[in-house]
């Protein structure tokens, strides 16, 4: 198992890795050392007596308050109590993990004044699998994700109940203490350092991009063999198109779908040069085959293309927030300077959510445009929803189409932006808000829904493929077959579906076994690491 560690340069991958428990977490020397830099700075500038927020006076707008030194633990220790205040469905193990790798993080940047032993405490949740419950609703983004962040410093303090090994949630002093600790009593800044960031949002993103750019790399695998069942043009893919139109995504797209389509004998063959008019025709000939394919295969790389660059983009700005220090205010050591701003405002995050959840949904409409026109005899030449014998006795993947269907409606429900929705709060201290936890979620929402759409298609797709004599498909083709059939039998007769979409739509969302069908893309999106 790979370790990363938290305290470096950070991508979506390493914490999606880390959410999913395939690699392990750990910081480096230099991050402890800006940890005890931070921490023995912090413990000067109480010693002084100094003006620090929500270390020597109260949050928000009762930082009028000032607070002796001697209230610290009281005044850290109400913060989490005040914020517990979540509601809803936790947050799933994965993204749990995910919001306290991003955290350990951000601290480790140096800037938050965190006891290190915090940091060695969440360090080992992490190891022993330890997941707190984090109500899902509850934070705007707008002082970062106060509220889930409060959840887990609740656990820390031996309150609320947390999960170990994914077993039945228990009290979380209990099972600290089964596993050798004692409740944490928060002091100095641990508190205000632990809540006061935008972890939750980053960690949930983190996830989400990483597992979206191997979606799209599974829509570029499923487009070609979509392309080769209708016996589509190869001219399409080639590479001179996209440099004609340098955008890095769809140059990138081009590349996947050229080498999917390099051993094909299913689709048709660029010529070169265009076919000559043969005159002695007569001046019009109707009725002739399409030169061009429909948009589905012939804007295949302009789509995919554009999508990838949205999530670019989202994983850019990711890990630019994992490599941030996100809390207020901000401890400089070496410096000698405290600074009162708001690192912990979500736009950036929100932002670029919104822009993939826009991308994701994108792809579900185009892999359902795939579902719909493949399973249409008249538009396919393949038998009404891929069900040849007693067609009208057996109905095929007729329903399973309905679903995809109803799944777009579900993701385009779910697009309308989130970091417009701004609603005053908090006695109007935060009278503007980012929304941007609820952008993130709402991402990680729909990948979901597209990858039970991709699953959908990836079932229609193989049964077409076994309805052909099978011979001249890419090695891609033959390859997506056999995953798909580790999972799903072909469609013979009518059966239910529902656990068969639910089967390879979770292998699709967990990272090793959806990396299987895109690892030979070049430049193919992260795999876990190993």
């Amino acid at each position: 198992m790979a370790a990363v560690d938290l305290a470096g340069g950070l991508s979506a991958a390493d914490i999606e890795g880390i959410g999913h428990g395939s690699s392990s977490a750990t910081v480096l020397a230099a991050g402890w050392e800006r940890l005890r830099a931070a921490e023995g700075y912090l413990q000067r500038l109480v010693d002084e007596r100094r003006l620090v927020y929500g270390v020597t006076t109260g949050y928000g707008p009762l930082a009028t308050s000032r607070i002796d030194p001697s209230a610290s633990r009281t005044l850290q220790r109400n913060l989490v109590y005040h914020l517990c205040s979540g509601v809803g469905e936790p947050l799933s193990r994965c993204h749990t993990r995910a919001t306290l790798a991003a955290r350990i993080a951000s601290v480790t940047r140096g800037h938050s004044g965190v006891t290190p032993a915090v940091v060695e405490r969440l360090l080992g949740w992490l190891e022993q699998d330890v997941i707190p419950e984090v109500p899902a609703i509850g934070t705007v983004g707008a002082s970062g994700d106060l509220t889930p962040l409060a959840h887990v410093a609740r656990a820390l303090m031996g309150e609320g109940r947390v999960s170990v090994h994914g077993g039945a949630w228990e009290p979380a002093d209990a099972a600290q203490r089964r596993l050798g600790w004692e409740p944490w009593t928060l002091d100095g800044k641990d508190a205000i350092a632990l809540v006061n960031g935008t972890s939750t949002t980053a960690g949930i993103s983190a996830v989400t991009g990483a597992g979206a750019e191997r979606a799209a790399g599974i829509c570029a695998v499923l487009g070609m063999l979509y392309a080769e069942l209708l016996g589509g043009h190869a001219e399409a893919f080639q590479p001179a198109i996209g440099a004609a139109r340098p955008h890095p995504g769809q140059m990138r797209a081009h590349a996947w779908l050229t080498a999917l389509a390099e051993d094909s004998r299913r689709l048709q063959p660029w010529p070169g040069v265009p076919p000559r008019l043969d005159e002695e025709q007569g001046a019009v000939l109707p009725d002739q085959p399409l030169p061009q394919d429909p948009y589905s295969i012939r804007c295949l790389p302009q789509a995919l293309g554009a999508v990838l660059d949205s999530i670019t983009f989202h994983n850019q700005t990711v890990a630019s927030e994992l490599d941030a220090a996100s809390d207020n205010p901000l401890l400089f050591p070496e410096e000698g300077r405290v600074l009162h701003g708001g690192n912990f405002f979500g736009q950036h995050l929100a932002f670029a959510a919104d822009a993939l959840n826009n991308a994701l949904v994108q792809l579900a409409v185009h892999s359902e445009r795939r579902i719909n026109r493949i399973t249409d005899p008249v538009r396919s030449g393949f038998p009404a929803f891929m069900q040849p014998r007693q067609t009208g006795l057996h109905s095929g993947f007729m329903g399973a189409q309905v679903t995809a269907s109803a799944l777009v409606a579900e993701m385009r429900t779910g697009a309308h932006p989130a970091s417009i929705q701004s609603v005053p709060t908090n006695a109007d201290n935060q009278d503007i808000v980012p929304m941007s936890t609820r952008a993130a979620r709402q991402a990680a929402t729909n990948l979901g829904h597209l990858q039970r759409i991709l699953a959908i298609e990836a079932l229609v797709l193989t049964q077409g493929l076994e309805l052909t004599d099978g011979t001249g498909f890419s090695h891609s083709a033959r390859q997506t077959l056999a995953w798909v059939r580790e999972l799903a039998p072909p469609l013979e007769a009518d059966r239910p579906l529902a656990e068969e979409i639910a089967a390879v739509a979770d292998a699709l969302a967990t990272p090793h076994r959806a990396q299987r069908l895109v690892a030979e893309l070049p430049g193919a999106p992260p795999g876990p690491a190993s």
